[in-house]
């Protein structure tokens, strides 16, 4: 897997930034089904599915394979990571990432 890198630099056609300041960046991931992301670094972030229903799988760097549902409405919490994307569904999929700066790797309760 190739060196991640930050997403809008190494993936944009994918990514695009919609708003950025000193405490957040916010971007938008679209995809179509079963076309994968490259590997990309991104801070601890909230997802949140605007497009698209079915699963996405994530590859982490270690090769490591995990899916996630993908469903319109859906809002999840993820700590920084590593990973290429592929969206499986129908048709396309739309996701807005609101990356926090400044923030640790990990949720604090």
């Amino acid at each position: 897997m190739l060196w991640a890198q930050d997403p809008v630099k190494v993936a944009p056609n994918n990514f695009q930034v919609l708003l950025q300041n000193d405490h957040v960046r916010v971007l938008e991931f679209h995809s179509k089904s079963g076309r994968r992301s490259r590997c990309t670094r991104i801070r601890p972030y909230v997802a949140l599915s605007i497009a698209g229903s079915g699963k996405t799988k994530f590859t982490s760097a270690d090769g490591k394979v995990t899916e996630a549902p993908a469903k319109v409405g859906q809002v999840t919490w993820r700590d920084a990571e590593t990973h290429a994307s592929e969206y499986t569904g129908q048709g396309e999929t739309r996701v807005w990432l609101v990356e926090l700066k400044g923030a640790p790797g990990k949720a604090k309760p």
